[in-house]
């Protein structure tokens, strides 16, 4: 088999037992790998109605076709579970070396239950038996209470192996913060609380190593293309990326009247100069980096008043400055590395303290007032982080994010509780964004910035980005599709308008990679199909139609500043976008899926 291995390790760890199953053709081209693979074992796997934390929820990591043949940005793995803090979904993506350890490992996935009586993490490489990697159950007391990279480095000494690749937990996974994050060489998968649903299974840490070659079918083909997509992503449409990173993404956010300050209740920053890529460029800047396997090189580590350096993105760089009203660099970069101490998801964990400012100055949350927890205080606000990973005091609440503890202070505060299906909203304001605000209302996972690219619309001036109407849920619903299919190949993001025809381009590597005879219609369909079973997976798990929906706030005011002030989005706006939705995806008014349309995707 081409480009796949055709194995997936289930592993128990309640009986420290492994098995090897063969994953057949049928379904890897029907869902290639990342994370289309994860939602279909996922849904397959996981048993109807089990609870996050249960033994039984399966944490799924998974590889793709395209990662170590060598084409540019390809080096990224998926992990895949039922959501602890939506009850929904999770899927999130890492990249750099554990994705190419996760392929050469001889593995397409991993699916993890069960929950080990002890700390444990688990060594998998080397060969037990011709091709099948080896799996060691290791103790991990010892390791309990360490950060991702202590943790990464004490495996790395124990085993004696510089070449073994970890992704690990903090504090924030051990002690099941709903937000928790898996970790691995400085990045993350970071949404939905993967690193939760991991430590709950006792599971500190995973490491991997392996030399299992990637055979391709046409190794001079996707050699050639490799080559032109790399001079490709040097060109003008990463420029940005490799000139300034995403953090170029703040001062023109600003400019546009779109960027979420002080839990939502502004579009634009007063002190954002000061925290702008451009500034942080000129006054912080340490050196640019990569992932493995990446000529774009987009992030940029920045150099805080003590030395330290630490990796900075737009939307850490959103969540815990403007969204919190922090306008001190350097407290937005110790904040920043605090998060990666413990593990926690920095957009989820700016969006749940932001609520918590605004309870606290409303008067609905005196152990947050106690804490001196405010808007632009930067000492609370950096100390409610370290109890948040601890889960100590008022961090037991925050823990939970926003929605839940919003439900359990009750009074008023689920207003200013700022998420979709009990994600906190990443850094583009939907009033000022109409297309991005059904993106987020819909979204499978949650308020994502990832999983839909419906912001691109907005901001291309095909549309009018202060108006909402019914032609909106077909860009939303074709966005998501192209996403899945970026995110199952695997190819990041930012090579996306490298491109000149993605889906053709797509097809014809993917044909040299693996052989089969693909074509753009059939990757179309994989998009669609992946979508269709996120949806199935949340409807089995309880989903309603009153799920897909916006917070209060944002149908209720109307922007206060910005060259959008006075813009609002009101419900018939939504409700008209969110039924051209459904019908773009062929489902009932409801959002409810047919049988009819199962069986053309072949679901049926």
């Amino acid at each position: 088999m081409y480009g796949f291995h055709g194995r997936l390790l289930q592993i128990d760890l309640t009986s420290r037992s492994r098995r090897w199953v063969a994953l057949e053709e049928t379904r890897l081209r029907a869902f290639l790998g990342g994370i289309g693979l994860g939602t279909s074992l996922l849904y397959d796997l996981a048993p109807a109605g089990v609870e996050p934390f249960s033994p039984a929820n399966p944490l799924i990591f998974t590889t793709a076709p395209l990662v170590g043949t060598g084409l540019t940005t390809t080096s990224k793995f998926a992990v895949v579970t039922k959501s602890p803090l939506t009850g929904f979904i999770a899927d999130s993506l890492s990249s750099s070396f554990f994705a190419l350890a996760l392929k050469r490992a001889g593995l397409d996935a991993i699916a993890i239950t069960g929950r080990a009586e002890s700390p444990v993490y688990l060594m998998i490489g080397g060969k037990e038996s011709g091709e099948v990697p080896a799996v060691e159950f290791r103790e991990a007391r010892h390791l309990w209470g360490r950060s991702p990279g202590e943790t990464e480095a004490a495996i790395r000494s124990e085993l004696n192996h510089g070449g073994v690749r970890v992704a690990a937990i903090g504090q924030a996974g051990e002690n099941l913060v709903r937000f928790a994050t898996i970790s691995n060489e400085g990045r993350h998968a970071g949404r939905g609380g993967v690193g939760a649903v991991m430590g709950s299974k006792n599971l500190k840490a995973i490491a991997l190593s392996g030399n299992s070659e990637v055979e391709v079918a046409d190794p001079k083909g996707v050699d050639a293309i490799a080559e032109m997509m790399r001079e490709r992503s040097l060109g003008t449409v990463t420029a940005k990326y490799r000139e300034i990173g995403t953090v170029a993404n703040l001062a023109v956010f600003n400019r546009l009247g779109t960027l979420p300050t002080r839990n939502f209740q502004q579009s634009t920053f007063d002190h954002a100069e000061a925290l702008s890529g451009e500034s942080l460029t000129e006054n912080s800047f340490s050196r640019r980096y990569g992932c493995a396997s990446c000529t774009i090189r987009c992030e940029r580590l920045f150099k805080s008043l003590t030395g330290a350096e630490q990796r900075l993105e737009y939307e850490t760089l959103f969540a815990l400055g403007p969204l919190c009203g922090i306008e001190d660099p350097e407290a937005v970069l110790q904040a920043a590395r605090l998060c990666d101490q413990y593990g926690l998801d920095t957009i989820s964990a700016g969006g749940t303290l932001a609520w918590a400012m605004e309870c606290a100055e409303k008067g609905l949350l005196p152990e947050a007032q106690k804490l001196g927890l405010r808007f632009g205080k930067t000492e609370a606000f950096l100390e409610a982080l370290s109890v948040i990973a601890r889960r100590s005091g008022l961090g037991s609440l925050l823990a939970e994010g926003s929605r839940r503890a919003a439900t359990k202070l009750g009074g008023e505060s689920a207003y200013w509780a700022m998420h979709v299906k009990g994600m906190e909203l990443p850094g583009y304001e939907p009033r000022s964004l109409k297309t991005m605000a059904l993106g987020f209302a819909v979204s499978p996972r949650g308020a994502c910035h990832n999983r839909s690219g419906a912001y691109e619309a907005d901001f291309s001036g095909a549309v009018d980005r202060l108006r909402g109407d019914a032609g909106r849920g077909g860009l939303v619903a074709a966005s998501e599709d192209f996403a899945s299919v970026l995110d199952s190949l695997i190819v990041c993001k930012f090579l996306r308008k490298c491109f000149t025809d993605f889906y053709a381009e797509s097809a014809e590597l993917l044909s040299k990679v693996t052989g089969w005879s693909c074509s753009d219609a059939e990757l179309r369909r994989v998009g669609e199909r992946i979508n269709t079973v996120k949806k199935l997976f949340n409807v089995r798990e309880g989903w309603r139609p009153e799920d897909d929906w916006l917070p209060p706030r944002l149908l209720g005011e109307s922007l206060p500043t910005g060259v959008a002030q006075g813009v609002g989005l009101t419900v018939s706006e939504l409700r008209e976008m969110i039924g051209g939705y459904y019908q773009a995806r062929g489902w009932d008014e409801n959002g409810f899926i047919p049988e009819k349309k199962l069986g053309e995707l072949g679901l049926g």
